[in-house]
């Protein structure tokens, strides 16, 4: 019966990869097709030529400029977000101080805020200080919204760390910075890696703030850079899709990379000392 029982769970289990891999499929192929394919042929017939140009011709024409501020844009305010929220977590879980839990409670009000409410103050303090069409405009933004989620995964683990490790780090003679750099933070990887998946995930899909405060191509992330070649290849459909797939390509392979990292982080932020 336990066989049984483990065939059935593998089976479902294919089931919902397979249905979860449908949309990555297709939509490679969609990309290495030419119009006459795409709208005449099958949704998962090969192509008789495959047509790795339309990722050229898409990456020649501007695409790369977006992908790389994606990339930069993202990654800088997850190394801010990470940093911030793991010290303020660290401050407020490790030391006694009596402002500890208003702190904390300020910081917690952030998940409560709608994140495009923010959107007209945002703008008008940016206008003031000379940070629209500036990319770090996005930055500050993503890195702010994204503390208290980040807070929040990160205070289940840092609340179970045993506090004989920072009296043995003390005894011997490490300083306060030493004992968050080379101690806690070393040893909150797992759980650092969750939250930068996270991160990711919200940095890389973000459009609202992007099309907001960016006006100029150069500093275009890809989700507001692909309304453009939208219209640029509005004839040329297996454009379209080497552009979506150039978009979703770097989430992918950082889950694939992260995967294990993100259950083990989300197992260790949910136990308590």
């Amino acid at each position: 019966m336990r066989r049984i029982g483990y065939f059935l769970l593998y089976l479902c289990l294919s089931f919902v990869a397979v249905f979860q891999i449908f949309p990555i499929v297709w939509l490679f192929l969609f990309s290495i097709k030419d119009n006459r394919e795409i709208f005449a042929g099958s949704p998962f017939a090969l192509p008789e030529r495959i047509k790795w140009e339309n990722y050229l011709s898409v990456w020649e024409g501007g695409i790369s400029v977006y992908f790389i501020n994606s990339i930069w844009i993202t990654g800088v305010a997850i190394a801010f977000t990470v940093l911030f929220a793991s010290m303020a977590v660290f401050v407020i879980t490790r030391m006694r101080w009596k402002l500890s839990k208003l702190v904390l409670g300020l910081f917690m009000i952030g998940l409560m805020i709608p994140l495009h409410s923010a959107l007209i103050p945002l703008f008008s303090m940016f206008l003031s200080i000379n940070l629209i069409d500036n990319p770090w405009s996005i930055v500050i933004t993503y890195t702010a919204f994204n503390l208290p989620i980040t807070i929040m995964i990160l205070l289940g683990f840092y609340t179970t760390i045993p506090r004989e490790i920072e009296e043995a780090a003390i005894i011997d003679g490490a300083s306060l910075n030493q004992l968050f750099f080379k101690i806690i933070l070393p040893i909150s990887v797992p759980v650092l890696s969750t939250t930068v998946i996270i991160n990711m995930i919200y940095n890389w899909n973000e459009f609202v703030f992007v099309n907001t405060f960016i006006s100029s191509d150069k500093y275009k992330t890809l989700t507001v850079g692909i309304q453009n070649f939208v219209g640029q290849y509005m004839t040329d459909w297996g454009a379209i899709g080497a552009t979506l797939v150039i978009s979703v390509l770097p989430i992918l392979i950082a889950f694939l990379f992260f995967s294990n990292k993100v259950v083990e982080g989300m197992s260790s932020s949910a136990v308590k000392g």
